[in-house]
């Protein structure tokens, strides 16, 4: 069966689901309270443990299957304007977004700030932290980060829903 990424991670969503379902219904069904004296039978929910845990087997090797189809299309499907696989995409990015964190923080910075240091010291002497960089280039930088960023997720995201990866479910 061929498919896109975009179209597997729905797929593995919906199939992690349905394995939610069957572990829930198993948890309500495996085992019930009946009061002395009540009619046990009258009160017993219908489940099947092989059938049970065959349903739920079937789901986990789809599940498996797919998440492998996922991975090798990761690692051998290049993405064309960076000219690396998904999975150094994967990493990229979020490298991409931590030095982004940083930059966010540094270009709104101020030059020159006066530093609370409490009431305590016993001095009249006022410390200031000043700036040693450049917060221009820090905000130029932030900016060029965020295009940067936005480049290299829609790169990502066109691959991801156009190329095909094949999955045998």
């Amino acid at each position: 069966m061929k498919m896109t990424s975009a179209q597997a991670s729905k797929l593995l969503r919906q199939l992690n689901d349905e394995l939610r379902t069957l572990q829930v219904r198993e948890e309500n069904s495996k085992s019930f309270l009946a009061s002395l004296g009540e009619d046990v039978e009258s009160v017993r929910p219908s489940y099947d443990y092989a059938s049970m845990q065959e349903e739920q087997i079937k789901v986990e090797q789809k599940i498996r299957k797919l998440k492998h189809a996922v991975n090798v299309f990761n690692t051998n499907t290049v993405i064309p304007e960076y000219g690396f696989t998904i999975d150094e995409m994967l990493v990229y990015l979020p490298q991409l977004q931590k030095r982004q964190t940083k930059l966010f923080a540094m270009k709104d910075a101020l030059p020159k700030v006066r530093e609370n240091v409490g009431f305590g010291r016993g001095t009249n002497v006022v410390d200031y932290r000043y700036a040693n960089y450049d917060i221009d280039l820090a905000e130029k930088d932030y900016k060029d980060l965020s295009a940067e960023i936005a480049r290299a997720q829609l790169a990502l995201d066109t691959v991801n829903s156009t190329a095909e990866l094949e999955v045998d479910l």
